[in-house]
């Protein structure tokens, strides 16, 4: 007699927190920038309670700049939070692909990674999306966004996969109207913060500061990356301006 296939384990994620936000001065001399609130609500609270609707359970945060404030956040029931405290162990964030590599032990064999200073309150954090990206060959799988007017020239383009709906990246420069700007979200095999593909030691037990970018592209040149388009609300809120913007907007509707 077959026996029931065990459901999928709860989705792990990171989010990215460590960041000290200089454009956000001087709200940020005082509030660390995932705490910063929409319609009265802290930023990263919005993608916390959307990663618990998702099925997610844990989340790893990276911290540095105002550390406390981040770790003494109202709780989010039914989910954990665990703290890669990057400030109090090396004196300093360790940018994005050395924090993620510094909080492995707490993330999953694939996990969702986001930047806790994006505003997002649509994105759906899937557990079909995770199960699909977790049954690929692919090592990270990224959600681009149009491009915004600060960002025109966008970060990567995207062409149609074989096959199916999702689209690939492609590298190729020569068409800037090609391109779209990368929304932060993204789901990644931890392979990826391995070598051969980053030759940061386990756990980043050196604190070693290591951009995503350049792993990102040594990957996608291998054909290991996908990725898709995503058109709900998603805002960067880079610059005071653009927080005020958001917020009266957010009131509005």
């Amino acid at each position: 007699m077959m026996q029931a296939q065990a459901a999928h384990p709860p989705a792990t994620a990171m989010l990215l927190a460590a960041g000290r936000g200089e454009r956000m001065r001087p709200l940020t001399d005082t509030c660390p920038k995932p705490m910063l609130k929409v319609q009265g609500k802290p930023l990263m609270q919005w993608h916390l309670e959307a990663l618990l609707r998702g099925g997610c359970q844990q989340v790893a945060v990276n911290t540095d700049w105002l550390a406390e404030q981040i770790v003494q956040a109202a709780p989010v029931p039914g989910l954990t939070l665990r703290y890669s405290h990057e400030g109090r162990d090396f004196g300093g964030a360790l940018e994005t692909a050395g924090g993620i590599a510094r909080a492995l032990p707490l993330l999953d064999e694939v996990f969702w990674v986001l930047a806790a200073d994006v505003y997002t309150p649509g994105f759906e954090f899937s557990q079909q999306a995770l199960a699909r990206f977790a049954a690929s060959n692919k090592l990270a799988h990224l959600w681009l966004v149009p491009n915004p007017a600060h960002n025109p020239g966008g970060d990567f383009g995207l062409q149609a996969a074989a096959g199916g709906p999702a689209l690939a990246l492609n590298l190729a420069k020569d068409d800037p109207r090609s391109r779209h700007t990368f929304s932060t979200i993204g789901l990644y095999r931890r392979a990826l913060f391995e070598p051969p593909w980053c030759e940061i030691a386990a756990g980043n037990p050196q604190g070693i500061k290591a951009p995503l970018a350049p792993l990102l592209r040594r990957a996608m040149d291998q054909g290991r990356v996908s990725a898709e388009l995503y058109h709900g609300p998603w805002t960067d809120v880079g610059t005071p301006q653009r927080l005020a913007e958001l917020d009266a907007l957010v009131k509005v509707n």
